[in-house]
């Protein structure tokens, strides 16, 4: 999608401060976090929510959903994290690729 801004994280046309990043997924943390911490996990290919999602996602969607603990705890989050997946409009989605938010620590400094 040329438009994405996600798509064009992952095409390295915008910088992030990425955590993790092999061939099909990227995380990296919130420009406008919600804690302490905060950062996001997204599919590199593109697909718009969670409902856009098909079957052949399934291993890709379970990759992100074991990803997320691991780069948790290696953000300090040893106690715990909350996980968000805004889908839709009506569900708060506003960037239209899906990913998956992990937060926790506190309040955001700052």
């Amino acid at each position: 999608m040329s438009n994405c801004i996600f798509c064009k994280i992952v095409a390295g046309e915008i910088p992030a401060r990425k955590l993790y990043e092999d061939e099909d997924v990227l995380a990296f943390h919130d420009i406008n976090p919600m804690a302490r911490v905060h950062f996001m996990i997204i599919p590199k290919p593109h697909i718009d929510s969670l409902t856009d999602a098909a079957p052949e996602h399934q291993a890709l969607l379970g990759k992100i959903l074991l990803l997320a603990p691991r780069l948790a705890k290696e953000q300090g989050l040893d106690s715990g994290f909350k996980t968000l997946i805004n889908t839709g409009r009506g569900g708060g989605q506003e960037v239209f690729h899906l990913h998956v938010h992990i937060f926790g620590g506190g309040p955001a400094v700052k």
